[in-house]
């Protein structure tokens, strides 16, 4: 993946350029179909299909068309990275490919063939498109090769989804955000801004039930990474709750968040992948993170600072109201986190049958409060909570890294012994943990262990945070049925204390 994208990042410079920088991974297997229309020197459309962990490209200089008859001239260009189908913006000047790109259409692809190499390499390539504008059976047909320059027809298949007039008719606005190319082009960042400092952010209070009253708004709680985003002057950080600059491992969320129209913004949010049902997956968000690329989102709840006035006192409807309004231009990736007043039990029920983590509770009227208070309240459908590594028992089977992880907490400046999982794990997150594990190893255990577990252990220096979903706790306080969920990377060893266990008191 990465030998392909050389030509791709030999003619960007990102620290000038909006558009997503190569990021090392693994490459994917997935089959996301694109058309961004692009005005550069010229108006045209460009395809993008995903195959083997890149975005192959053809510029179809007049745009498709849905009439079989009717064949358009696309000229291939250099793979792009994956990343680039959530790209929408303005290409400064001076740099490669400088205008104006929506997202025109967007959904999956699916060739004729199982040897797409082979088909590309014989120069017709066979598919089945599933876009929002887009569908039915297409063609690309290569007619020559000059030099390094390929040109190619891309010409639709009589079907039912064949007419007589160019698909740039579907619509001449962006998928995702509902921009015309001109307003695209409008909404640049104001001038004389820069990204606000990070300031500690306001954390929930567990309860067991959710509160009643209008008094109450009631938001969905997203399995992903608490972020605050600073933006301004076309440029974001982001920041973990604990204050880590974490830019460089959202570099997609960086470039959505620098085109926010407004001098400076501080939004509260949370990074997530949605996973099957719409539901955000922790364990999606890790792969698309280890990858390198992926459908990551910024789910904005909050609105601390704009333009440079900070709005912490004003109460919250009118803080996510002024949120919201800032945010409709905004591409895909950025999008506002919704509520609903009142009516705390049937959300939460709701929720909870759908397969949700669980519900947020904020007061309407409260302000902003760094740290924990009663505005802010998490009501969990399951039990799910972070605990420390602290050691690892060896496992009996051939080629297995370890049995179970050994679990703490820390509570009043000692480590305290929570039990160990060993269920939740593949051969990937086992070789991460290993890997990561292996620096740490010590002689002597952090905490007080069984005698009858602490036999065979390897002990560890407590850093690594594991995120474990439970059916309960015991009575000593040990997780009963814990299952690994994945790597708490923001958040500090010494910050994981106990949570208090409403079910079982």
């Amino acid at each position: 993946m990465a030998r392909a994208l050389e030509t791709y990042r030999a003619k960007r410079d990102f620290s000038k350029s909006p558009e997503p920088a190569p990021r090392a991974g693994k490459a994917k297997t997935g089959r996301s179909y694109v058309i961004q229309k692009h005005d550069a020197t010229r108006l045209h459309y460009d395809l993008r299909l995903e195959h083997d962990g890149v975005l192959l490209s053809w510029a179809v200089t007049r745009g498709p068309s849905l009439d079989p008859a009717d064949k358009r001239l696309a000229v291939r260009t250099e793979d792009h990275p994956v990343s680039y189908r959530d790209f929408e913006g303005v290409i400064p000047p001076g740099q490669y490919g400088s205008g104006t790109v929506m997202l025109w259409d967007r959904g999956s692809w699916s060739p004729a063939t199982d040897d797409v190499d082979a088909a590309l390499e014989k120069g017709e390539l066979k598919f089945n498109l599933e876009g929002e504008r887009l569908k039915g059976e297409w063609v690309l047909v290569r007619m020559n090769r000059e030099g390094k320059r390929e040109n190619w027809l891309m010409i639709k298949k009589a079907d039912a989804h064949a007419g007589k007039r160019d698909a740039s008719r579907l619509g001449s606005t962006s998928i995702t955000t509902g921009r015309t190319l001109a307003a695209i082009a409008r909404a640049k960042p104001q001038a004389g801004g820069k990204p606000p400092a990070f300031q500690p952010p306001a954390l929930c209070k567990l309860v067991e039930a959710p509160p009643e009253g209008r008094e109450w708004l009631h938001e969905l709680k997203y399995d992903g990474y608490r972020l605050l985003a600073a933006a301004g002057g076309g440029k974001a950080r982001l920041f973990t709750r604990s204050g880590k600059d974490w830019s460089h491992r959202f570099g997609t969320l960086c470039n959505s968040l620098a085109a926010i129209n407004c001098r400076s913004a501080l939004i509260d949010g949370e990074a997530a992948v949605l996973g099957t049902g719409g539901l955000s997956d922790f364990s999606a968000l890790q792969a698309a993170l280890s990858d390198g690329e992926g459908d990551i989102a910024f789910f904005a709840f909050d609105l601390l600072k704009l333009d440079g006035e900070s709005l912490k006192s004003l109460p919250l409807v009118e803080r996510k109201a002024r949120l919201k309004r800032m945010l409709k231009p905004a591409d895909g990736a950025v999008r506002f986190a919704d509520h609903v007043r009142g009516n705390g039990a049937a959300v939460f029920e709701k929720a909870c049958r759908l397969g949700a983590e669980g519900t947020i509770a904020k007061k309407a009227d409260s302000a902003y409060r760094a740290g924990r208070s009663s505005g802010w309240l998490k009501i969990k459908c399951e039990h799910r909570e972070e605990a420390v590594i602290i050691g690892w028992s060896p496992s009996d089977k051939p080629g297995r890294e370890f049995a179970s992880l050994l679990l703490a907490t820390f509570e009043g400046g000692e480590w305290v012994y929570r039990g160990r999982v060993g269920t939740g794990f593949n051969a990937s997150s086992r070789a991460t943990i290993s890997a990561k594990m292996k620096p740490l190893e010590r002689k002597s255990a952090p905490a007080p262990v069984p005698r009858t577990i602490a036999r065979d252990a390897v002990w560890l220096t407590p850093k690594l945070v594991a995120e474990l979903r439970y059916s309960e706790r015991t009575r000593d306080g040990l997780f009963r049925h814990p299952a690994f969920l994945g790597l708490r990377e923001d958040k500090k060893a010494k910050d994981v204390s106990a949570e208090p266990d409403l079910k079982n008191g």
